[in-house]
């Protein structure tokens, strides 16, 4: 029973924490439940679930705050749920450093594939061996972390397995459904947008001016590849949509 992946729900209606602790049980999950931001920082203290699902309006903290200090303490995936389901605020979301986002109304079995696929992103990528240099900017593959003109750069979870395993590709193309896959899990094969977002967001980590791909160039049709020696083709390596290409603050995950 142990070995069942613990999820915190934090949402201060009771009817909503009922209807997601029945449909992730019955998908072999254990579910504890929060009603406040303050019970879920403390029950994530106690319990160290594997997942949070976060809702972003509560009577305290909101979702956003919590998601916050519990990433104070350790990275921890977070799925944010609102009654709000427009394409900004679903955009907002992510950009504010969630793993994903699931409007409410949702249908369970919805909720399950989200929390599997965000379980499997925070624990399918091998791990890389080495380090990666270039410009100012230094990812350690062993330790899972990335410096850039010395300071530490902070990066989802999300970002961060993104960015590994373009890392553990460096100088190779990989393809544009491999990256989904290898990422998010075989449901976001083909969810392209939704890798334009990330990568996107891993960009700008990386200091790339906005509207420019940096050292993450873009394939057409093909994919992306980590550029670590600069002799990739900037016509080849141009983003897809070019100066106007949308960032994670503008461009919508899949509904």
């Amino acid at each position: 029973m142990a070995s069942q992946p613990l999820v915190l729900v934090a949402d201060d209606e009771p009817r909503i924490t009922k209807l997601v602790r029945i449909a992730l049980s019955e998908e072999g999950f254990r579910v504890i439940t929060a009603a406040t931001g303050e019970e879920a920082i403390r029950k994530a203290e106690e319990y160290r679930p594997d997942v949070v699902l976060l809702d972003i309006v509560m009577p305290d903290l909101d979702g956003i705050e919590v998601m916050g200090q519990l990433r104070e303490g350790r990275p921890v995936p977070v799925i944010l749920l609102t009654a709000k389901g427009s394409t900004a605020d679903k955009a907002k979301g992510l950009d504010l450093g969630a793993d994903d986002y699931i409007a409410k109304p949702f249908h369970p079995d919805e909720l399950a594939a989200r929390v599997r696929a965000v379980l499997r992103r925070s624990t399918g990528a091998s791990p890389g061996v080495g380090v990666i240099r270039f410009d100012d900017v230094e990812i350690d593959l062993e330790r899972r972390m990335v410096m850039r003109a010395g300071e530490l750069v902070q990066l989802s979870r999300t970002e961060w397995l993104l960015l590994q395993h373009l890392a553990a590709n460096a100088g190779k193309v990989v393809l544009h459904t491999e990256l989904p896959t290898k990422v998010w899990g075989p449901e976001y094969r083909d969810d392209l947008q939704y890798l334009r977002v990330w990568v996107s967001r891993v960009r700008r980590k990386l200091g790339a001016a906005p509207g420019e791909p940096g050292r993450i160039k873009t394939f057409q049709g093909i994919g992306y590849l980590l550029d670590i020696d600069g002799r990739a083709s900037s016509d080849v390596g141009a983003p897809e949509v070019g100066p106007g290409e949308p960032d994670a603050a503008a461009a919508p995950p899949p509904a």
